[in-house]
């Protein structure tokens, strides 16, 4: 494995493991009334295009950790929508 992807994985590691805090603290609340649906909508959509471009491009790093965010924040998204209805 190169440099580069090495570099790929712990960056995406980073990135990723940053929305755990989010995740578990909205499921433990049951509350996500401070979080912005709009904000967490486009940034799905935004993460869903760098999930496209890491397939046309075979970037295995890419791929695994933009797909691993999509669901950490759909899951915001849904807890969002289940708790503060």
């Amino acid at each position: 494995m190169t440099m580069t992807t090495l570099l790929g994985y712990f960056a995406g590691f980073l990135t990723t493991v940053s929305f755990l805090p989010q995740v578990v603290k909205t499921w433990k609340s049951r509350s996500a009334s401070d979080l912005s649906l709009g904000m967490f909508s486009v940034f799905s959509v935004g993460v869903m295009c760098w999930l496209g471009y890491g397939f046309l491009l075979q970037e295995t790093p890419m791929i695994f950790w933009n797909a691993v965010t999509l669901v950490l924040a759909l899951a915001i998204m849904v807890m969002k929508l289940k708790f503060d209805s």
